[in-house]
Parts: structure tokens; C-alpha cells; sequence
């Protein structure tokens, strides 16, 4: 792209922009590199490296870049056999770990929320971690060699230490002694040349032996090192120099190390340098309230409310405007200051942006195009260096503008024509304008001249376009409109002012009949364009009611549905606890009277008892039963119901044989045993005109209607008497509702009570077989009995 439009088109501050959101110098350099890409697939691409980072910044924020920096100059030095100073080695380190926090942090992103384009760049990112750990353990924050570093090292700084010390205290001795006080200047040990000194006043000079290593600035005051200390501070000169040579030996022990990885490393700075670049241009998007646009390679572009991205919001008109379906060409008019260059170089520079992998400040749903390139001729072109007037100046960037451009350009031209004697300047803009639109390029143009409106009005392909102007506040309202040309407003801004009536009266009669007719209908054309977008936009703010009513309908109905289901909730709890502190209480008694009839031989019926806990479990809450079939739905009527009839006994679910029948009852044959049954709760299966055998002799039970009878029977904590009371009654109740397999729960404790039951099972007539629990089951906890 020519660096003319990218400064033309203010690109360059957009990069600028772009480069402050980046955290590492990495980012910066990219972001400084950035230009505009002519191949759709490489802009799809980076754009959806801005959309997966502008999610990723959204979710759980940037990776954390903290420590990453550029050290491709110190890898280069370490690989060529240079010694890295500790600060290098520390920025070494850093970045080792700052990437690998990275990889991290994209890596469990990508696990949430797949982002293969992030997530491909940090998985190619190298761990080095026995690398990051070496340089740490020896370099300290400060990038100070640390004494650890090596054994000799700590030695030496030990021996330091101790050697200082000792100087100090000699020199302390020194000082406090009364007769070389009154010879210092003050009390004090200082440096010199990394010796020890104390200062001493110049009178005294001839009393203190030892070196002088420097005065003050008046000569008042010698620095001296007394005779007493020179030995031991030659003693400290001599390991601060092994000390030093050390620490060169460690720096190129960890310069060694670095520059085993200098390939990996070069190759995740650039990896590095990439991702932050990524999240550099989700943070602009952040900023800007920026949308990622749809491409296209076919000239169309339709903008959403598109906004310069340099202008305050608070100041910017959004743009709406569409080129490349119905129209290649819009063709701008309108007074100065209007909007019209503004609108021009916001085309311009969204799609600029859009093709770098910027997001776009629009609307989402906004299209733009990738153009083979970009050309414009806006501002002003005049050069006095060079003697070229406005229009020569203008000419010539639109002869080089032509000479270059192809089919799949975009062209924006400011003031087309201007600058020269308005007949000719207007014919040159329509010549210029059907060559490019000839050519198939888009178009978009400003000018004043009006003969332009009547070829865009004219011409197949090209539209009209204007700013619009509020002729009342006569301010402009720097909105573009397509589809309206542009009026002079200059009669309705001169009355306005107060220009006297008759001389615009004058004014008006000067204006040919045509020009006035095609003024009257642009007007009428305007008025009709604001009634309609009042129409629609009154029609928009219903629309948005209605849809706020419903939702709050909706939303009220959800409240009122989950409200219901809570006391729906409510109820059925309060009814189950109920329900069971009667059946507890029930138990209570029912086991009191079984133990009176234990204990006194009291005649208490079993199946009474059956029968009393069979009403309390009918009184709990339970799913509704499936209704039998209606009469003349499947069945005979109960009516035609004789003995020898094979019947389905509705609230049992079992076939049986009609053994009797008296008046609205008929007692059933159900296996062994023999039930009396309403007609009602019978369906006639198969009708036996022959006499019916006669049964087996068996008691006789009563039943109106299904027991709710449970498969599990819980014994724990009860008397093996009490027990086998229990057993045999719940055998009996599982039989009749035709369960094939029961659970007797008795724990594991003793055993007494397993064996007992388990005896019991052995020797009843229903058992078929029995078993320990499986896992899962209970296991020794439970029997399992099989019931024939």
C-alpha cells in the first residue's frame, strides 16, 4: 500500500494507538510493522486472531506478559561465545518464564473455550526450565550474583566479610581513642579506592604514617590510610579481585547454558512478539467499542453506524453507507464543513483497518471489502517548492491515481474538479469520473459542482449522496445521506440572516426555471425523506415497546410458573411429613397390638392390621394411576361376567379365573389364592361357556383396590420374634401385588438376626430361593428373596 495513503488516511495514528496497548517491546516492534494485506484468506486469518484474543481478553484477561522482553541482541552475543553481564542473564530468565506462563494461561483458555489460532502459537512455545531455575538460583532480583552461586564464591565473600571487620574495628579503636580524635575532622571511616580511610585534618599529616589517597576540596581535610591498616586492606584487594574472577566464571557457566537454547529462544520471542501483538489489537478494539467486520473480495462494503475511530466519541456522527451491490459509485455534494471530507476518510480508513486485522468502530454486521489497494486525493495538494497551484497539484496525484488503480481498487476523491473555472472543472470530474467507473473501480467522490448530480442521477451504477444541512439551527448535521443529492441552502440561510425579502426574491429570478425545478424537487425529496425516517423511526420505538412488554410478559409468566411449583412443593412436602408421622404413629399402635396379642392371645386379625397400613399408605402423595379403559374402549362390560370367565382384576394387574359371582362382587381365582372382587374392577378376557372347575381350597381376601406396597423391608434394630412377624406379613403383600423379588434388611451385627430370617426363608411356602446381597446391594447386610 502507497505510504502516501497510509498518511493521508491517518493510518499511521492508528498504529500508534495500536503500539501503546502492547505490554512488551515484542508487541511494539510488530505493531510498528503494521500494514494492510491484499489476500482475503490472510485478512480472514488475522482477523480472527483479534476475535480469538479479544474473547480470551474478555474471559480471563491478557496472558501475563510480565518479565518478557527482547533479548535478541544478548542471544546473539552468548551464541558468537560473549559473556552475558548478570542483568542480560536476568532478562534471560525472565523471558524463559514469562513465556511459559503464557503457554499456560492460553493453554486452559483454549480448554474452555477453543481458540486453535492462540492456541497454536503458545503450544510451539519451548520450556526451558532447568535454564529459568539455574539463572534464579545464581542471579538475584537485583541482578546481584548471589553467594550461592558456587562454594568458592560463598568462601570468599565469607573471608570478605570477616577481613572488613576487622578493619573496622581497628579503625573504630582508632577514632575513640581521645589523643587522635582532636587530629580528625570527624569521626568517621569512609572509602577511597576501595580502601579504608579516616579523615584527618591537614596540621596532623606529619603524625599519622600510612598512604594518603585524596583531600578535600578545600585541602583541609587528607583521606589516610593508617600504617596499621595497609596490609590488611592489600588482603581485601586481593579477594575482591578472586571475587570477581569468580563471579566471571559463573557468568560464563550461565552464558553457556543460554546459548544452548539460542535457536528455541530467538524462535519464542517470536511467537511471544505475536501474542502480544494479537491481544495488543483486542485491547484497541476494547477501547475504540470496536466489531469485527465480515470480508469480502468482491467491492461491496456496507458500514453499521460507522465511526472515525480519532474523533471523541462524544463528537463523532456515526456513518451508515453501502457501495458495490446496486451502485459502484456515490457522488457527495453539500456546503463546506459538512462532513463530506470526514465521511471520505472514514471509508477509507476502516477498510484500511479492516484489511491490517484491526477490528472496526461499526456496528456489528458491517462488510467491508479487500481492495488490491487503496488510492485518495484529499486536502490540500498545493506545493509553492514545486509552483503548483490547488488544482495542478490535485490533477496530478488523479493522473497517477489513474494510471495505477485496477477493478478491485477503491477510489476516494475530495473536491473533484475544484480549483479551476466551474464549466470546465465540472466536465473534467465527469470525464474522470465514467473512465474510473468504466474501469469497474468504487467510487466515492465529493464536489460542488451541480452538474455532477444530474450524471449521477443519469448514470446506471452511480448515486447520489449529500451532508445534511438543518437549515433551521444553519448548522450542519454532518450526517450522510445516500440517495438525496446536496442542496446550497444559500437563499434559505441568506433570509435567515435577515437578507432583505426582495433581493432574494431577485436572487431566485436569476436561477434558470430548471435549476429552480430541480432545487423544488431535491427539497421535496428531503421533506419526504424526514417524514419517512420520522415514520420509522416512530415505527422502531413501538417496535422496541412492544418487545420490552413482552419480555417483561414473559419474564412475569416465568416468575409466576416458578412461584407455583415452590407452593406446588411446599404443599406436597408438608403432605408427605404428614402422612408419615401418621404411618409412625400407626406402627406404634399396630406393634403395641401385636404385642398385647402376643402376650394375652387378644384376637388381632393380621389382615386388619394389612388393611389399616395399606389406608395409611394410600394417604401419601403418589403419581396418578393409569386409568382403566372406558366402557366400549377394549373389554366386555362387567355385566356379562360369569363364573369360568378368565378376567385382569384392574387394581391388582393380574389375570384370574371367575370362580363365583353374587350380585356386584366376584370371587376370583388368583393362583392359590382366592379373592372377592367388584364386577367394576374386572375386564373379560376370555369367556368359558363350560362349568368351571373347582378351585383349590384357599382363603379368601377381600381387595378394592392396588396396595402401594413397597420391595424393600427394613428390620434393623428389631427382636428376631418381631422380625419374622414382619417378614411374614411383607411376603404375604409382595405375593399378592405380584412382585418375583423382595429386599429384607437386617444388617450385619451378630448374624443372630440374618440366620433367623434366613432359617424362616428356608421353610416358607412363597420363597423360591433367597440370597446375601450383592455389591451395591447391601451385601451381608440384606437377603434377597425370590418369590415363586
Amino acid at each position: 500500500m502507497d505510504s502516501k495513503i497510509i498518511s493521508t488516511l491517518e493510518f499511521t495514528k492508528i498504529v500508534h494507538k495500536l503500539t501503546q496497548h502492547a505490554a512488551t517491546s515484542l508487541g511494539k516492534v510488530r505493531a510498528e510493522k503494521l500494514s494492510p494485506n491484499s489476500e482475503l484468506e490472510d485478512v480472514k486469518l488475522l482477523l480472527q486472531a483479534t476475535d480469538e484474543a479479544y474473547k480470551a481478553d474478555r474471559l480471563k484477561g491478557s496472558p501475563p506478559f510480565g518479565g518478557v522482553a527482547d533479548i535478541t541482541s544478548s542471544l546473539h552475543r552468548a551464541r558468537i561465545g560473549g559473556t552475558l553481564n548478570p542483568a542480560e542473564l536476568l532478562e534471560v530468565a525472565s523471558t524463559v518464564r514469562g513465556g511459559r506462563r503464557v503457554k499456560r494461561h492460553i493453554t486452559q483458555l483454549h480448554e474452555d473455550d477453543a481458540m486453535p489460532l492462540l492456541y497454536s502459537l503458545a503450544e510451539q512455545l519451548s520450556e526451558h526450565k532447568p535454564l529459568e531455575d539455574l539463572i534464579f538460583s545464581c542471579i538475584d532480583e537485583q541482578a546481584e550474583v548471589m553467594d550461592s552461586a558456587s562454594s568458592e564464591l560463598a568462601s570468599i565473600r565469607r573471608e570478605l566479610r570477616g577481613g572488613e571487620s576487622r578493619i573496622r574495628e581497628k579503625l573504630e579503636q582508632m577514632i575513640r581513642s581521645s589523643s587522635v580524635q582532636k587530629m580528625l575532622q570527624e569521626t568517621i571511616i569512609t572509602l577511597r579506592n576501595d580502601r579504608y580511610v579516616i579523615p584527618v585534618k591537614q596540621e596532623y599529616r606529619s603524625h599519622f604514617g600510612g598512604i594518603i589517597h585524596d583531600q578535600s576540596g578545600s585541602g583541609a581535610t587528607l583521606f589516610i590510610e593508617p600504617e596499621t591498616i595497609v596490609v590488611m586492606n592489600n588482603k581485601l584487594r586481593e579477594l575482591r579481585a578472586a571475587e570477581m574472577r569468580e563471579i566471571e566464571k559463573i557468568l560464563q557457566k550461565l552464558t553457556a547454558a543460554a546459548a544452548e537454547h539460542t535457536e528455541n529462544l530467538l524462535y519464542d520471542l517470536d511467537l511471544l512478539g505475536e501474542l502480544d501483538f494479537d491481544f495488543a489489537k483486542a485491547r484497541l478494539a476494547h477501547t475504540m467499542r470496536a466489531t469485527m467486520p465480515r470480508m469480502n473480495d468482491r467491492g461491496f462494503l456496507k458500514l453499521k453506524r460507522g465511526r472515525h475511530p480519532l474523533i471523541p466519541a462524544e463528537h463523532v456522527v456515526p456513518l451508515d453507507v453501502e457501495l458495490g451491490n446496486d451502485y459502484s459509485a456515490i457522488i457527495v455534494t453539500g456546503p463546506n464543513t459538512g462532513g463530506k471530507t470526514v465521511s471520505l476518510k472514514t471509508i477509507g480508513l476502516l477498510s484500511l483497518m479492516a484489511m491490517s486485522g484491526l477490528f472496526v468502530p461499526a456496528e456489528e454486521g458491517s462488510q467491508l471489502c479487500v481492495f488490491d489497494a487503496i488510492y485518495a486525493d484529499i486536502g490540500d495538494e498545493q506545493s509553492i517548492e514545486q509552483s503548483l497551484s490547488t488544482f495542478s497539484s490535485h490533477l496530478k496525484n488523479i493522473i497517477r491515481i489513474l494510471g495505477s488503480m485496477t477493478a478491485k481498487s477503491l477510489v476516494l476523491l475530495d473536491e473533484l474538479g475544484a480549483g479551476t473555472d466551474p464549466a470546465e472543472g465540472s466536465a473534467l470530474a465527469i470525464a474522470i469520473l465514467e473512465h474510473i467507473h468504466r474501469l469497474d473501480s468504487r467510487i466515492v467522490a465529493t464536489t460542488h459542482y451541480s452538474e455532477l448530480k444530474a450524471y449521477a442521477y443519469n448514470r446506471k451504477g452511480v448515486i447520489n449522496a449529500s451532508m445534511e444541512f438543518d437549515v433551521a439551527t444553519l448548522s450542519p448535521t454532518y450526517r450522510l445521506l445516500v440517495g438525496v443529492p446536496g442542496r446550497s441552502n444559500a437563499f434559505a440561510i441568506a433570509e435567515r440572516l435577515g437578507l432583505n425579502a426582495s433581493i432574494i426574491e431577485h436572487a431566485r429570478g436569476e436561477v434558470s426555471e430548471e435549476d429552480q425545478r430541480v432545487e423544488n424537487m431535491i427539497a421535496s425529496l428531503e421533506e419526504n425523506r424526514l417524514t419517512a425516517e420520522n415514520e420509522r423511526n416512530t415505527a422502531e420505538s413501538l417496535r422496541k415497546e412492544v418487545e420490552a412488554l413482552r419480555a417483561q410478559h414473559e419474564a412475569e409468566r416465568l416468575r409466576f410458573d416458578e412461584q407455583r411449583d415452590k407452593l406446588l412443593e411446599k404443599a406436597r412436602e408438608e403432605a408427605r411429613e404428614a402422612v408419615a408421622k401418621a404411618k409412625r404413629d400407626a406402627e406404634d399402635i399396630i406393634s403395641d397390638l401385636r404385642k398385647l396379642a402376643m402376650e394375652e392371645g387378644a384376637s388381632v386379625k393380621e389382615h386388619r392390621l394389612i388393611e389399616a397400613r395399606r389406608k395409611l399408605d394410600e394417604a401419601a402423595p403418589a403419581a396418578e394411576k393409569k386409568k382403566r379403559p372406558a366402557a366400549g374402549k377394549g373389554g366386555a362390560r362387567p355385566a356379562s361376567i360369569e363364573a369360568g370367565d378368565e378376567v385382569m382384576v384392574y387394581s391388582l394387574n393380574q389375570r384370574g379365573t371367575v370362580v363365583e359371582r353374587s350380585g356386584s362382587d366376584a370371587t376370583v381365582q388368583l393362583g392359590i389364592m382366592k379373592m372377592k372382587v367388584a364386577i367394576d374392577d374386572l375386564e373379560l378376557l376370555k369367556s368359558n361357556d363350560s362349568k368351571p372347575q373347582q378351585p383349590k381350597l384357599a382363603a379368601s381376601l377381600k381387595r378394592t383396590k392396588e396396595e402401594n406396597v413397597r420391595m424393600e423391608l427394613d428390620l434393623r434394630g428389631a427382636n428376631l420374634e418381631e422380625a419374622i412377624m414382619e417378614v411374614d406379613q411383607f411376603l404375604d403383600e409382595s405375593f399378592l401385588s405380584g412382585l418375583g423379588q423382595v429386599f429384607i434388611i437386617h444388617g450385619k451385627g451378630t448374624g443372630i438376626l440374618r440366620t433367623g430370617i434366613q432359617q424362616y426363608l428356608r421353610k416358607h411356602s412363597l420363597v423360591k430361593a433367597f440370597r446375601l446381597g450383592n455389591y451395591g446391594e447391601g451385601g451381608n447386610g440384606v437377603t434377597v428373596a425370590e418369590l415363586k
